[in-house]
């Protein structure tokens, strides 16, 4: 049997295994010193969950108490952005921009967002949410000044629209709801409530002509039992239906001439004798 050529094959084998092993150390060394440089740099990721099960991750420097600091987010809907803590600032990937108080993260406080559409919203969010008082003007020139739940309108406001017609009164869910008072442009004006965005209920509405109304309204139209009264002084109380005189009413005329009975799409009707 040839010794010598099994223990040079021994030898080789022993070899290569010492240089994969060299090498895995000193990978395994210069992975630790990196780490150790980062760590030391105060380079962190951070992962927090949300509220809406939703998630917040952050990569990059962090001040000595382990705060996040300066660094790139992530959010799990996708967008990104740059966060700045020590300037209260965050630049979102979508092109929205955000100024104001931070909490782990997210907007939370006092603040100014800029979306990439233009609008602009200042004043309170809450966990990111754009939550309590504030200002939102839209990039076409309208205004809402008043209460925010999560985005929406709720609660009291004020609405101008770019025009200079405006509203101001309770809101629900984003829709005018409860008591308002919106005035158009033209100088007409509605005070009442609403339900859904429509007048409901009991109201008052004064058209730019001088003529005016008071009482019911359903679906946005005069419904229900109501005065009417023009400028030049005639009067007619009783029925509505779809925004004209329908059923029994009393219509009076400045010159004293009073006539009452039935009313139909708008009109008179004399009973046959």
């Amino acid at each position: 049997m040839d010794y010598k050529q099994t223990n040079k094959r021994g030898r080789r084998h022993r070899s290569t295994l010492s240089i994969f092993l060299t090498i895995l150390i000193i990978a395994a060394v210069a992975v630790g010193i990196i780490a150790a440089g980062i760590y030391f740099s105060g380079i962190r990721y951070i992962k927090m969950n949300t509220e809406d099960g939703g998630t917040v991750k952050f990569f990059g420097r962090v001040d000595s108490d382990g705060d996040p600091l300066t660094g790139k987010l992530y959010y799990s809907d996708g967008i990104t952005a740059e966060v700045d803590m020590e300037k209260n600032s965050v630049v979102y990937s979508n092109g929205d921009t955000y100024e104001g108080e931070l909490d782990k993260l997210r907007r939370n406080g006092s603040g100014k967002l800029i979306f990439a559409s233009g609008d602009v919203y200042e004043g309170e969010f809450e966990m990111d949410k754009i939550t309590g008082s504030g200002t939102y003007t839209f990039s076409n020139g309208d205004v809402y000044t008043g209460t925010f739940i999560d985005g929406k309108k709720e609660g009291k406001g004020t609405y101008t629209w770019a025009d200079g017609s405006s509203y101001t009164g309770g809101y629900t869910n984003d829709m005018k709801n409860g008591e308002g008072v919106y005035t158009w442009a033209d100088g007409s004006s509605y005070e009442g409530t609403y339900v859904n965005e429509l007048k409901e209920g009991t109201g008052t509405y004064i058209f730019a002509n001088g003529d005016k109304y008071v009482g019911d309204f359903k679906a946005d139209v005069r419904t229900g039992y109501g005065v009417y009264t023009w400028a030049n002084g005639e009067i007619y109380e009783g029925q509505f239906a779809d925004n004209k005189m329908q059923g029994q009413g009393k219509y009076t005329w400045p010159s004293g001439r009073v006539y009452e009975g039935y009313f139909e799409n708008g009109k008179i009707v004399r009973e046959e004798e």
